[in-house]
């Protein structure tokens, strides 16, 4: 048998917090949680490691202001010199404002494409457990079952946890 998701739908965000600090505690695989809005505390629960996102977001700002700011001062010095109001070839202050530009625009940029790729988010994916509602307003818990009796105890798992209701999905 392939891995399935048993996924349990909660009404509350106190529901699945709880559940998935139970299921974590219990040893099972959680595969991951949808819910309609952030959830304060869902991550620990799940037992995330801190997203590397904001490092990643810092190093792209960081090349943005050093591509912007060296090409800045080559074209001022080597390329075009031109000598405005006896200003030097390097004034800073002239250089700001397009620098700034480019650091948000590369930290907005990369952060958005490694988001996409470390989520595996493309167009011709098909949404995972989408008709349960837990983008809507309801909150899911998905768990990965390896085999048909790992399926069934976590059937009674998130019922006895407090799911409304509990669906199986074959994992892709």
């Amino acid at each position: 048998m392939a891995s399935e998701l048993v996924a349990g739908v909660f009404a509350t965000e106190e529901e699945v917090v709880a559940a998935a600090e139970a299921a974590r505690r219990a040893g099972h695989a959680i595969h991951d949680a949808y819910v309609p809005f952030p959830v304060h505390g869902l991550d620990r629960a799940m037992g995330l490691a801190p997203s590397a996102l904001p490092t990643v977001c810092f190093r792209f700002a960081a090349a943005g202001l050093t591509i912007a700011l060296g090409f800045e001062y080559w074209a001022s010095r080597f390329d075009w010199p031109m000598n405005v109001g006896g200003k030097s070839f390097s004034a800073s202050p002239a250089l700001i404002p397009i620098a700034f530009e480019l650091t948000v625009l590369f930290a907005a940029l990369g952060s958005v494409a490694t988001f996409l790729y470390m989520r595996g988010l493309t167009p011709e994916k098909n949404p995972t457990l989408s008709r349960l509602g837990g983008l809507d307003d309801r909150f899911v818990l998905a768990l990965r079952a390896e085999s048909a009796d790992d399926r069934d105890s976590l059937t009674l798992f998130l019922k006895k946890q407090g799911a409304a209701k509990v669906e199986t999905e074959a994992l892709r």
